[in-house]
């Protein structure tokens, strides 16, 4: 088995990388306790970020980060990233489809692939003991794919099978259309195969897609239950194929509009929107800490959120059901804020209006200090309970090494929320209520109100 052509054994190479000791549960006395580390960081020369902290749990978690979301692709290859996303279990130089795919189950592990407009995430997860098989099959997908002809030919039905799931749920085409009225580059494009790409992208155009945007310096791999040192081996030897930098991409450019799908559903869902902040900005603090102010949404599946502003304020003019919520989205070069709204297509109207009224209110400075140290714990909470599982953990460690080369710790981001002002709440609030609105909305749109009634 080649990972490569002339790299000879890859699993040879690999276990002949274990010049560390590795920690198994099964020889750890019971009288030992054993603390997780610190997290580790190290950035190669070659711009290739890795990260890990171990843990001693019995499961090793690892996630392959890529700069590699819809957002890199062009009206020549839209659809691109999510036929990757579908084809993770191909044929490989280094392995078979079959082999992937069994040898994973006859460890119990898991091979997964998530992908937003930024980036693209290849995550192997099993038990500490099966880890290097699972590394084995991780770094086979993304860096020896083979994109066999007849492979990617059976995966294009597919294609239209998870868009179509997908958007049984109305929220995703609402955002999706948001996206692409906010935005005329970069983040207006889709995440799902347009219709007109399906069964047309080719082998071709998946390997140029690989070879522009899998290197090295648009990079981070991130492990948990891991030992750094071996990590960062595996790293300098089998992730030290591609240089150079790849598709840098255009710089989102935000322009707004509105997009109306009219369609006979009773519930009309809607979007109103501003520019918002990028990630990682104090800005980015402040427009959380607001969202969290006029209601995140609720936490419990079929729950309800009526503590919040949006939703009392909204319940004084409508006794039809209703669900109500501030959006909040964070990119590298831009943000959108502002409210989603779900409605009975009579009560359309009434719910919109009300709440966006709420944030107007806000705006102008009829928000107390008891409200913002209230949503502020709520975000705080929030972004620790995400912290607790390894999942979330593994994302964060990701998303912030791919954007920064760093990481923040859980303690000074909790600090960066304490030290947000009122005023900067308010002051995101005025920035929404006075930017140039992006707005998306399907259902029986005939009570639905425009943007320019908004104003």
């Amino acid at each position: 088995m080649k990972l490569l052509t002339g790299a000879g054994s890859f699993s040879r190479r690999f276990y002949s990388l274990k010049v560390a000791p590795k920690i198994k549960t099964s020889t750890v006395k019971a009288a030992v306790q054993l603390y997780p580390e610190e997290l580790q960081l190290t950035k190669l020369p070659n711009g290739l970020v890795i990260a890990s902290m171990e843990n001693y749990a019995p499961a090793s978690r690892i996630g392959l980060f890529i700069k590699a979301g819809s957002r890199y692709e062009d009206a020549t290859n839209f659809g691109t990233s999510h036929l990757l996303r579908l084809a993770s279990n191909l044929t490989t130089k280094g392995a078979s489809s079959f082999k992937i795919t069994r040898g994973t189950e006859a460890v119990g592990g898991k091979l997964s692939v998530t992908g937003t407009r930024e980036n693209m995430a290849y995550t192997a997860d099993c038990l500490r003991d099966d880890i290097d098989i699972l590394m084995e099959y991780l770094l086979n997908v993304t860096t020896a794919p083979e994109f066999r002809r007849w492979e990617v030919a059976d995966l294009q039905s597919q294609l239209k099978i998870d868009k179509e799931v997908a958007f049984q749920n109305p929220q995703t085409g609402v955002i999706e259309n948001l996206h692409a009225v906010a935005y005329r580059n970069a983040l207006s494009n889709p995440l799902y195969c347009p219709d007109y790409k399906i069964g047309k992208i080719t082998p071709e155009e998946l390997h140029y897609y690989i070879q522009n945007n899998f290197t090295s310096a648009r990079m981070a791999l991130v492990g948990i239950g891991v030992d750094h040192t071996i990590l960062k081996q595996v790293a300098e030897q089998f992730l030290n194929m591609r240089g150079g930098l790849g598709m840098s991409g255009a710089k989102a450019q935000y322009y707004g509009g509105e997009i109306r799908v009219q369609n006979g559903d009773s519930l009309v869902h809607a979007a109103i929107v501003a520019e918002g902040a990028t990630s990682g900005s104090a800005e980015a603090n402040a427009f959380s800490i607001l969202q969290h102010v006029l209601g995140a949404g609720p936490h419990v599946k079929r729950g309800s959120n009526v503590t919040s502003l949006l939703c009392q304020a909204v319940a004084k003019g409508t006794n039809q059901p209703f669900d109500v919520s501030a959006f909040n989205a964070n990119y590298s070069d831009s943000g959108l804020f502002g409210i989603y709204a779900i409605s009975q297509a009579a009560a359309a109207g009434d719910v919109i209006k009300a709440a966006y009224n709420q944030v107007k209110a806000v705006a102008q400075g009829t928000l107390s200090e008891a409200d913002v140290t209230a949503a502020k714990n709520k975000l705080k909470a929030a972004y620790l309970m995400l912290m607790e599982s390894s999942e979330g953990y593994l994302d964060e460690i990701g998303s912030q090494a791919l954007a920064s080369g760093s990481y923040v710790t859980p303690s000074s981001v909790l600090q960066a929320i304490d030290s947000v002002a009122a005023a900067d709440v308010v002051k995101a609030a005025k920035k929404f209520v006075s930017g140039k609105k992006s707005m998306a909305a399907s259902g029986n749109l005939v009570n639905t109100p425009f943007l320019d009634d908004l104003q």
